[in-house]
C-alpha cells in the first residue's frame, strides 16, 4: 500500500527530528566549571612539590592542599604548565581568547575593545553559541569593552550572569574590598573618592581606610591606625621608608571575618546559590539574579583572589600557621651583578630583602594560611559543581589553574610578579572530568603546556570543531589530545609581558630560559622590529641555565660559553613574537581605539621545535 504524507506532515516530522537529534547534542555536552586562583605559587599544593621538586611539603615550610590533591588523584595534572604573561589582566585575557599577547594585542593593564578588526569572540561568548549557559563570579581581569556607534566604549558583559567582587563588596558580602565613594555612612563627601579600602565586621560594620577620606572627616583621622592595629597589618614599604597606615599592599594580616564570610568564601558560596535556585530568582544582598537553567549546559568560573593581595587568612587558619617557622628565601645583593635591568626594576619596585626577618616571617605564614584557606574553598566549589551535575546526569569537566600567575617570597629579593622568573610564571593545571578516558585519573603529563590551552580544551569538550575556520585563531593545544599525545609536542614555551618592567618576552625550554627587551618604547606600532637589528647589550638578556642554576640567580647571558644556546634561543623567540603574525593596537585610554599594526615576516615560526646542542 502507498502511503502519502502532507508536505506539513514531511516539515513536522523533519523538525521533530532535528529537535530529538538537538536535545542529544545538548545533553552530551559537560558541565564545565573554571577555577582560577590569583597569584598563587605551585608550592602551594602537595601534588606539584611532589612531582616538580620530589617532596609534599614547600623547599620553605609547612603547606596544607587536601582538596586540590585530591583534585589531582581524580583526575590529569599538567604539571609543566607556564602562563603566557606574568601580571593578572594580560595573562587573564589570554585564557579567555586563547591567545598569545602578541596575537591579541594585549600585553599589560590596558582596556581593549571587541571591535578592532582581529579580535575574536572570548571563551564565554563562543560557549553561548555552542547552547551554553555562562555564569561568573568573584574576579575577572578581563578588561574588555563594548565599541558604542559613536566611537565610545560601553560595557560589555561576556557572561551572561555575572556576579563581581566589588558588588558583593559594596553589599558588604566581604571581609575586604576596595571602591569608589559619593557618601559614607549616609553622608555625602564633599567630593567624589575613588579606591576607599574598607573592612567588613561580622556586625556589618564598616571600617574605611583612605587618606583622602581622613581628610576631609575627622572622624576617621584615627581609622586606618586602629584597623592596622586591629588586624596585625603589614603593608609594603621600599627600603629607607617608613611604612604607611594608608599605601602600600597588604602583605600579611589577619581577615576580619570567620572562614566562610570572606571575600572568597562569598564566592564559592553564591556559585552554589546558582546551582540550587534553579530557574529561580537569588539575591545577592540588594542584587537579584537568575538560577539556573538545567535543561542546558552550563560555563561556570570562579575566580578566586585569594592568596592575591591584600593576604588575609581567617583567624583559625593564621593561628595554626603561626605555629610553624619558615625558611626564608636567601638573598643576596651580588645577584644585581647580573641581573637584567628590566628584572632589576620589578625588584626595586617591589623589593623585600630589606624587610626584618620578623616580618618577613609573617609574610610567608600568611600567604601559606591564605592558600591553605583557599584550597578548602576550591573543594567546595568542585563538590557542589560535580553534586549538580551527577543530579541531572550530564557529564562534567574541571579546569582547575593554580594563579593566573606566580609569586616572590623574598626570592631575587622581591615580592610580587611581572617576571619571567620560574616563580611567577610556573603554574600547573588539573583536569578532572567525568571521561576518564579522556582525562585519566592520578595521571601526571610532563610535557610543556600552556595558558592558551585552557579555551580549545573547554571548547572542544562542548563540541566545537576546531579544525574549522571558525576557531583557527586559537593559539593553544586542546589538553584532551596532549593526554592522548595526538598533540604536538612542546620544546618550549612562550610569552610576553610589558606591565611594570616593560616590554620583555621569553621562551624557555626543560633546560633554559631567555628573556629579552622586545621594545625600546610603549608606543604601539612604532619600530615593531627594533629588537632584530638592537644589539646583545640594548637587548638587556637574561639567561639562566636550569640544570646548574634551577633558582635563577646567575645570569650567563653574556657568558661566552651560552652563546651559541643564546643566539638560538633569541632567534627563535624574536622571529615569533614579533615575526610571526604581531599585532599592536592603540587601544587608547579607555579602550575606544582600534588602530592595528600587524607584523608577519616569519610567518609559522612558531612550530613547537627547538633544538639546541
Amino acid at each position: 500500500m502507498k502511503l502519502n504524507y502532507s508536505k506539513f506532515t514531511i516539515f513536522c516530522v523533519f523538525f521533530l527530528n532535528m529537535a530529538v537529534f538537538a536535545q542529544k547534542q545538548t545533553e552530551q555536552q559537560p558541565n564545565i566549571l573554571f577555577v582560577l586562583t590569583d597569584d598563587q605559587r605551585y608550592d602551594t599544593v602537595k601534588t606539584f612539590n611532589k612531582a616538580i621538586d620530589g617532596q609534599e611539603m614547600s623547599k620553605l615550610g609547612y603547606i596544607e592542599s587536601p582538596e586540590v590533591d585530591k583534585l589531582a588523584a581524580q583526575g590529569t595534572t599538567f604539571i609543566n604548565t607556564y602562563c603566557q604573561a606574568t601580571g593578572c589582566a594580560p595573562s587573564r585575557a589570554t585564557m579567555h581568547q586563547g591567545r598569545y599577547p602578541f596575537r591579541s594585542g594585549v600585553y599589560e593593564f590596558e582596556w581593549h575593545n571587541n571591535a578592532a578588526k582581529h579580535m575574536k569572540p572570548s571563551l564565554p561568548e563562543q560557549l553561548a553559541t555552542l547552547g551554553y549557559q555562562t555564569f561568573h563570579v568573584g574576579k575577572l581581569g578581563y578588561r574588555l569593552k563594548g565599541l558604542a556607534p559613536n566611537g565610545k566604549t560601553k560595557k560589555h558583559n561576556v557572561y551572561q550572569t555575572d556576579i563581581d567582587f566589588r558588588s558583593l563588596g559594596y553589599e558588604g558580602l566581604t571581609d575586604y574590598s576596595y571602591g569608589g565613594f559619593k557618601e559614607i555612612d549616609g553622608k555625602p563627601l564633599d567630593e567624589y573618592i575613588n579606591n576607599i579600602g574598607f573592612f567588613v565586621t561580622p556586625e556589618g560594620k564598616f571600617e574605611y581606610v583612605s587618606k583622602d577620606l581622613a581628610n576631609q572627616r575627622k572622624e576617621y583621622k584615627n581609622t586606618a591606625k586602629e584597623v592596622a592595629k586591629k588586624y596585625d597589618l603589614i603593608r609594603h614599604y621600599k627600603k629607607g621608608k617608613t611604612p604607611s597606615i594608608y599605601d602600600g599592599m597588604i602583605i600579611s594580616g589577619v581577615s576580619s571575618q570567620p572562614a566562610g564570610k570572606t571575600r572568597d568564601g562569598y564566592y564559592a558560596h553564591f556559585l552554589n546559590e546558582y546551582l540550587v535556585n534553579e530557574n529561580k530568582q537569588f539575591n545577592a544582598g540588594s542584587m537579584k539574579f537568575q538560577g539556573v537553567d538545567p535543561s542546558k549546559p552550563v560555563f561556570a568560573h570562579v575566580g578566586f583572589d585569594f592568596p592575591h593581595t591584600p593576604v588575609l587568612p581567617p583567624a583559625d587558619y593564621r593561628e595554626r600557621f603561626q605555629k610553624h617557622t619558615y625558611k626564608i628565601p636567601n638573598f643576596s645583593e651580588e645577584e644585581f651583578a647580573s641581573m637584567s635591568q628590566q628584572m632589576k626594576k620589578i625588584t626595586s619596585n617591589k623589593p623585600s630583602y630589606h624587610f626584618t626577618d620578623e616580618e618577613k616571617q609573617k609574610m610567608i605564614q600568611d600567604y601559606y594560611a591564605f592558600c591553605a584557606y583557599g584550597d578548602r574553598l576550591v573543594g567546595k566549589t568542585v563538590e557542589d559543581f560535580v553534586a549538580y551535575s551527577e543530579k541531572h546526569k550530564r557529564p562534567w569537566m574541571v579546569i582547575y589553574v593554580c594563579g593566573d600567575h606566580g609569586w616572590k617570597l623574598n626570592e631575587h629579593g622581591a615580592i610580587s610578579k611581572f617576571t619571567p622568573w620560574e616563580w611567577d610564571s610556573h603554574n600547573p593545571i588539573i583536569v578532572v572530568s567525568s571521561d576518564k578516558k579522556k582525562f585519566p585519573a592520578g595521571k601526571i603529563v610532563k610535557e610543556f603546556t600552556e595558558f592558551v590551552d585552557i579555551a580549545p580544551t573547554a571548547l572542544s569538550a562542548a563540541g566545537a570543531d576546531l579544525s574549522s575556520k571558525s576557531f583557527n585563531y586559537l593559539d593553544g593545544l586542546d589538553l584532551a589530545k596532549v593526554v592522548s599525545k595526538q598533540a604536538p609536542v612542546r620544546d618550549y614555551i612562550i610569552g610576553e609581558s610589558h606591565a611594570v618592567t616593560g616590554a620583555r618576552a621569553y621562551i624557555r625550554t626543560k633546560d633554559y630560559v631567555l628573556s629579552l627587551k622586545t621594545r625600546p618604547t610603549r608606543k604601539e606600532g612604532e619600530n615593531m622590529a627594533w629588537a632584530l637589528t638592537a644589539s646583545w647589550e640594548d637587548l638587556d638578556p637574561a639567561l639562566y641555565d636550569f640544570k646548574k642554576d634551577p633558582a635563577e640567580v646567575n645570569n650567563v647571558a653574556f657568558d661566552k660559553k651560552y652563546k651559541k644556546i643564546a643566539k638560538a634561543m633569541k632567534d627563535k623567540l624574536l622571529n615569533i613574537v614579533l615575526g610571526d603574525n604581531r599585532v599592536e593596537v592603540d587601544w587608547k585610554k579607555w579602550g575606544d581605539g582600534t588602530q592595528t599594526y600587524h607584523s608577519n615576516f616569519a610567518p609559522r615560526a612558531h612550530n613547537y621545535k627547538l633544538k639546541l646542542k
